[in-house]
Parts: C-alpha cells; structure tokens; sequence
C-alpha cells in the first residue's frame, strides 16, 4: 500500500471515529461562513435589488464597482480588515483581531458585491416584464423593490449559493485576520492548507472531503428546493 492511498484510509478513519479536531474545525467554518451569507443576504439582496430597480445619476458607475468587485482578491480584503482592526487601526481597541468575529467581517466583505451583483441581474430583469404592472398599481420605489425580491426568491437562491460557496472556499482573508489558530480560527480550508504544507495529508483530506460533501448538499438542497417550487407555482 503507497502513501497516498494509505493517507485516504487514514482520512477516512478520522471521519468515520468522529474525529473531536476535524469536529471542531468543521463547525467553525460552518460558523463563520454561515454567518457571512447571512449578513452577505441581508446587505447584498437589497442592495442589488435597489440597484436593479432605481434609476438614479452615477447609477452606471456603481454597477460597474460592484461587478468589479465580485472578483476582488481574498488577501486585499484581508488587509483591509487587519489594517481597521490591529492595535494602530481606527477599531482596535474592540480587541477582534484574530477571532472568529474578524473572519466573519472578512467574508461578509466578499461575499456582499457577489450577491448584491447577481441580485441585481436577477432583479433587473424581473423590472424590466413587470415594470408596467408595477407602475399601473402605483407601487414606489420601496414597494417594487420587496414585491420583486420575494416574487424573484427562488432565483436569488443563485446568489446565496454562490455566497456561500466563496466564503466556504475562502482562505487568504480569513487566514490574515484570523491567525490560523488551533481550536481558535482555524477552518477547513486554512487547516487544509496549513495541513498539506506540513505533510499530514490524512487531516488534509479529510477536510477536503467534508468541504466538497457540504458544498455538494447545500446544492442538492437548493436544487431540490427550486424543483419544488417551480412545480407547486406552475
């Protein structure tokens, strides 16, 4: 038996006996990430939906920050946040650096223009079939934007999932203001990472395999969702 089948077997082994240090690691980052999309749904959905709705001067140029940034680069989130939150920043005093709080605002960070920029599309297009009817019924601004939300819900499920997804597999943010530390801030990809560098591959893919499982159940999940509702509104 070489080493990389005897690490699967190895990796199997700390799942199958419930491994505490795997434990641990997963809830974390189910934790945090699942705090990020929470906060990335409530700030980026309206958001994009605002945008997708209004009609305002410079309204182009904040739709092309925010597509712009649905690829901003993890590390310089990541130093944004060590920078407000380290002992010389304007929120150091709040004593968040390296804490799993500091993560969460790191991923919120990322996550926020991804959702805000898919919602937008989504409900941009829902605006432009029902924009008449809308008007007819003189709905404001306010009232169109959450009529198109809740009637456009099972679509954004799209932009919650893809939240989801980057905060998830997000390593450099989280990694620069959270530490990496043992039974502290270490998630699965940063233990991932920090695992493999060390050689321990067993641990390394043990993650690996918990990460892919809950990306590819959370889908199902979201999958099947949709299929239900699409034939229950039929």
């Amino acid at each position: 038996m070489n080493g990389l089948t005897q690490a699967f077997f190895d990796a199997f082994a700390l799942l199958a006996g419930f491994d505490q240090q795997v434990a641990g690691i997963v809830l974390l980052s189910l934790r945090v990430s699942g705090l990020a999309v929470l906060f990335g749904t409530l700030v980026g959905l309206p958001l994009g939906a605002c945008l997708g709705v209004g009609r305002f001067p410079g309204r182009t140029a904040l739709v092309v920050i925010l597509n712009g940034c649905m690829g901003l680069p993890s590390v310089v989130v990541g130093v944004v946040v060590y920078l407000m939150l380290s002992r010389s920043g304007p929120l150091g005093e709040l004593g968040l650096l390296y804490s799993p709080t500091a993560m969460v605002v790191a991923q919120t960070l990322l996550v926020v223009p991804l959702m805000a920029a898919i919602a937008r599309q989504v409900v941009e297009d829902a605006w432009r079939e029902y924009e008449e009817e809308l008007t007819a019924m003189r709905f404001g601004w306010f009232d169109s934007v959450r009529v198109l939300l809740h009637d456009c819900r099972h679509s954004l499920l799209v932009a919650v999932l893809a939240g989801l997804g980057r905060a998830m597999s997000e390593v450099g943010a989280v990694m620069i203001v959270g530490g990496n530390i043992d039974h502290s801030t270490r998630t699965m990809t940063t233990a991932i990472a920090l695992e493999t560098s060390k050689g321990d591959l067993p641990l390394a893919i043990a993650l690996g395999l918990v990460l892919l499982s809950v990306i590819l159940l959370l889908n199902g999940l979201a999958h099947a969702l949709r299929q239900w509702a699409l034939r229950r509104y039929a």
